[in-house]
């Protein structure tokens, strides 16, 4: 599905990396499993050659990796971005989480990246290898037994409602940037707003009951950069452990929501790495919608520098009796 081979982006990569342009390389690893791709920093061009991976796995956002990475490593980090991913190294850079002077960004088009819980709901457990093909994915199995599935019937959701194919940030690109997209992103939080109150409340009670509070969609958001999360306080009475009750089972995420309220750019990576596959990214894309619909259309991340209309007063700022009666009206 990748237009952009492995040779090129590992050439690339010891290219600005053997001529001292940058001291480290950001970019995926070998796992386990073909499917197993990991965040991992390279500081050799040996090390690139032997494990730099690059295939329809890749889907790993390395925006936030900045934060704490610029400032363990001396010189510049070369980072591969793909276009959604610009959009939250700008948001970061906004909010001022890294020097974007250590920063060598190569932007990556991306054609969209494969849900590994989708193909093995449709080739079963046990998947000894993927092979990357025209026709789509060929799945291997412990027994020898081999099945093609279609990019398109594992394409991540996120990809599925890509909002842009656009790179907002970049030092330099491999291939070409796209445009923004009219996606239909939106469409499932309009089916979950058409829904009574009780439907929603069942809904999302049955979405969240499944939550293990493993913290994934913490720890991997972009907007989530804070050093001393409240989460992790034993005396905030919400510390992390599984929970003991249906109202701290809401709350984690329901404060986790408001927390990046204007600020989430919509990359997905909370549903992404969620191992109970909890449509996390619903709750945001919520707020999104209404930021738009009550504010003007926002983007996070689109550009350095703006101002989320939550954090920026007008005297023609909407009153909440506004909202109420919107509501009433739809």
């Amino acid at each position: 599905m990748q237009k952009i081979t492995r040779d090129v982006l590992v050439s690339k990569a010891v290219s600005l990396l053997e001529n001292g342009t940058v001291n480290a390389v950001l970019g995926w690893g070998k796992g386990e499993f073909v499917y197993d791709v990991t965040p991992t920093m390279f500081e050799t061009a040996d090390e690139i050659r032997e494990n730099f991976v690059w295939n329809d796995f890749c889907g790993a956002n390395f925006s936030k990796y900045l934060v704490s990475k610029t400032k363990k490593i001396e010189g510049k980090i070369l980072v591969f971005l793909k276009p959604c991913d610009t959009y939250s190294f700008n948001q970061l850079l906004t909010e001022h989480r890294f020097d974007r002077e250590k920063v060598y960004v190569v932007g990556v088009p991306c054609e969209g990246m494969a849900d590994i819980s989708k193909v093995k709901a449709l080739a079963g457990e046990g998947i000894a290898n993927i092979d990357f093909t025209d026709a789509g994915l060929v799945v291997t199995n412990f027994y020898d037994e081999t099945k093609t599935i279609a990019y398109a019937d594992v394409m991540a959701e996120r990809c599925v409602n890509c909002k842009s194919k656009k790179h907002v940030a970049f030092d330099e690109l491999l291939g070409e940037t796209g445009e923004v997209i009219s996606s239909a992103r939106f469409d499932e939080v309009a089916k979950i707003e058409a829904m009574t109150p009780d439907e929603r409340f069942a809904f999302w009670q049955g979405e969240l009951s499944r939550c293990i509070r493993c913290n994934a969609c913490r720890d991997v958001c972009p907007a989530c950069t804070c050093e001393k999360c409240v989460f992790d306080n034993p005396n905030s009475g919400a510390e992390n452990k599984a929970p003991a009750t249906t109202f701290e089972e809401q709350m984690f995420h329901i404060i986790r929501a408001f927390h990046v309220a204007g600020r989430c750019t919509d990359c997905g990576e909370c549903s992404r790495v969620c191992p109970q596959n909890i449509p996390l990214h619903l709750l945001n894309r919520k707020f999104i919608r209404d930021i738009d619909n009550f504010y003007g259309e926002y983007q996070a991340g689109a550009e350095v520098g703006s101002r989320a209309p939550l954090v920026d007063y007008t005297l023609d700022d909407l009153e909440a009796a506004d909202v109420f009666e919107r509501r009433e009206e739809e």
